[in-house]
């Protein structure tokens, strides 16, 4: 199986930008990444759903890059959706815990059904029923440095 380059279209819609995502994430998917991501971060836009449906394959280098994504967006309280995982990912989303940073929707249709996009929305990704320790030990070395003091 050959590599398909990730191609990246970012779509403003009210209310949420949306990152449109076709082939594969690996090492060689930094740039166009970080690229869309920063340009639907500058349109202010609030939050940001990564569309991952014309995504064929997520190695682990791209797992890292998609948590760093999510670094980005907890720095600045921007809340990041995902939407259009095959079951496959979903998994490996739930075997790595992003699912506890970012919500994950079958679609954009449902994402927006569930109320999760809304113009002026900024909800937390963090759910309540996990204490911040918990996300301490997880987090650690790939997402924002924690203040001192704080557990």
């Amino acid at each position: 199986m050959s590599a398909q380059h990730l191609e990246a279209r970012v779509r403003h819609e009210p209310g949420v930008a949306v990152v449109e995502l076709r082939g594969d994430i690996a090492a060689f998917a930094e740039d166009t990444l970080n690229a869309a991501y920063t340009e639907a971060e500058q349109q202010g836009a609030d939050p940001i759903l990564l569309n991952f449906s014309q995504v064929q394959y997520i190695n682990s280098t791209g797992i890292a890059l998609i948590v760093g994504l999510l670094a980005r967006a907890r720095k600045t309280r921007r809340q990041l959706l995902a939407c259009g995982l095959s079951q496959h990912y979903i998994e490996i989303f739930q075997i790595t815990r992003l699912v506890d940073f970012m919500n994950v929707f079958p679609d954009e249709s449902s994402a927006r059904s569930k109320g999760q996009i809304s113009s002026g929305a900024q909800q937390s990704t963090h759910h309540p029923h996990h204490s911040n320790h918990h996300h301490q030990a997880t987090d650690a070395g790939h997402l924002p440095h924690r203040q001192p003091g704080k557990h």
